[in-house]
């Protein structure tokens, strides 16, 4: 165990604190401003007066000498020469100033910060002099420096890792700020957690050690642990984990992870797919297609970081999460297309496509969630093709048991800067899930609105009278073109937030 502890630990170690001292008197070693468009030109947002005022009033004409519009993500780096403790000073754009400090959009400060620490690595310290006049603002800041430092460097040999900002010191004098700050490191650190499980090869992340993981992070924790192998999933009755994972010399698990608080009167359920591989099985998918399927366990991986994070910011609300960890691989024991298998919930599902995995080890989920007695289910996938058809690589697709809770959803993502969008579950779609021999077919063969088809199939298992969502974020878990904002390349750590901040919503509504 502790050879795979130190496997999956990360690399490095970044620190924030909060400091109410204005910009020109901390000793760092870079100093982060932002910069607001005007129809004047450049200006210096607030947390920028104190450079502009060492710099005798020439920031704004320093940085239209490099090119620099303010456009929000743009960045410049340029020395300082002494005029403040800081030798470096990174200025990043912001857009269009709002009409009163305290209305910065918290998106727009988290990319800002992210994209400002994402140029820094390997500076020792930097102050993010950005704009913080809320405890909101200073824990956005926080947030996004914290996520943007992030690099994976686990398996790079002969120096070429890059080493992170070592200490992030975020400017603020606002009320609660010192707070705000302390849950962005508890977010970023359940963020920066799953983002290194979804770049783990599955050479080093296979169900099992998943499990594992769990059980020691989560009992350390405080949370309540269950893991069920592969004897008990069988004796059990799951037949939708155990037939995706009978083809893989690495057996599938189910975790059951447990918060709960003595105040709570309101328990929210959350379920991740978390396929540590996925070939296809027999369905075997085109090589081109494979190289990022170890991002398919990103959905248990945002579960995961979601119950660690609850816990660890004592929310007054009860949190399940369930891990649905399995390797979908092709051999002799592998479930073939034509099978017939037995899911928890009792209902039989004819296995068209063993490509289609997904939903099979979810409704066993699902299933086992509802003996929770839960007031809302939440399942979490990197699910279909289809959503990025449909919405591409950043957004994801929110369905749901009503109008009300889909909205619900995809207003707290957006919140949280992950984007989402709301869509339909059309009750046409239905029949082409109908199976001549089986209760339901895992796939429409048409293949026409796969990403609609695969939340109705999933609809099917959910227990009657509960309020449940189904999060389709197969393109948003793995970032493959270039890094942006916050986000880096490879595993994003999407939708982890967003189920924190739900938890808290369901906590705030009962409070309320």
């Amino acid at each position: 165990m502790r050879t795979r502890e130190a496997r999956l630990a990360s690399a490095y170690v970044t620190t924030v604190r909060l400091n109410a001292l204005d910009s020109g008197s901390v000793e760092t070693g870079a100093l982060v401003v932002g910069i607001n468009t005007s129809p004047d030109g450049l200006r210096p947002a607030p947390g920028a007066e104190d450079l502009d005022a060492a710099l005798t009033g020439g920031l704004a004409a320093t940085l239209t000498s490099l090119g620099f519009t303010g456009k929000p993500g743009e960045v410049a780096k340029f020395p300082t020469f002494g005029a403040v403790p800081a030798p470096v000073a990174v200025a990043v754009g912001l857009g269009d100033a709002p009409d009163e400090p305290g209305a910065y959009d918290l998106e727009v400060l988290r990319r800002a910060a992210g994209v400002a620490t994402r140029a820094l690595a390997g500076t020792p310290s930097a102050t993010l002099a950005l704009p913080a006049a809320t405890a909101e603002q200073a824990e956005a800041v926080a947030l996004g420096g914290l996520l943007g430092v992030y690099d994976f460097t686990r398996y790079r040999t002969g120096g070429d890792a890059k080493a992170a900002v070592g200490e992030l010191v975020v400017l603020s004098g606002a009320s609660g700020a010192d707070e705000a700050v302390g849950k962005a490191a508890t977010l970023a650190e359940s963020v920066t957690l799953v983002r290194d499980l979804v770049n783990t090869p599955p050479s080093d992340l296979s169900p099992g050690g998943f499990a594992e993981l769990a059980e020691e992070a989560g009992t350390k924790a405080g949370l309540s642990v269950e893991v069920l192998d592969e004897v008990a999933l069988k004796e059990g009755g799951y037949g939708g984990i155990v037939g995706v994972g009978q083809g893989s010399a690495n057996p599938p698990r189910l975790v059951r992870l447990g918060y709960s608080h003595p105040a709570a009167e309101t328990t929210v359920a959350f379920v991740g797919k978390g396929i540590t591989f996925d070939s296809g099985g027999l369905s075997l998918k085109p090589s081109a297609s494979m190289p990022w399927m170890k991002s398919d366990m990103g959905g248990a991986g945002a579960v995961f970081g979601a119950l660690l994070a609850i816990a660890k910011l004592g929310l007054r609300v009860n949190a399940v999460g369930y891990l649905c960890l399995a390797e979908n691989m092709p051999s002799g024991t592998a479930q073939r297309p034509s099978d017939v298998l037995t899911t928890y919930a009792g209902k039989t599902v004819e296995v068209l496509d063993t490509d289609a995995e997904g939903r099979l080890v979810l409704a066993d989920g699902i299933a086992r969630a509802g003996e929770d007695d839960p007031d809302l289910i939440i399942d979490v996938a990197t699910l279909t093709g289809g959503q990025i058809v449909a919405l591409g690589w950043r957004t994801c697709g929110v369905m749901a048991s009503d109008d009300e809770l889909r909205e619900e959803v995809v207003g707290v993502a957006v919140a949280q800067g992950e984007a989402a969008w709301g869509m339909p579950l059309p009750e046409e779609l239905r029949k082409g899930l109908d199976s001549p021999i089986a209760d339901i077919a895992n796939l429409n063969p048409e293949r026409s609105g796969s990403m609609l088809a695969a939340g109705l199939f999933l609809r099917e298992f959910v227990p009657e009278g509960v309020r449940w969502a189904h999060v389709d974020m197969a393109g948003p878990a793995f970032n493959k073109e270039a890094p942006h904002g916050y986000t880096p390349k490879g595993g994003t750590g999407v939708i982890t937030r967003t189920l924190v901040a739900l938890a808290e919503r369901h906590q705030a509504a009962r409070e309320a």
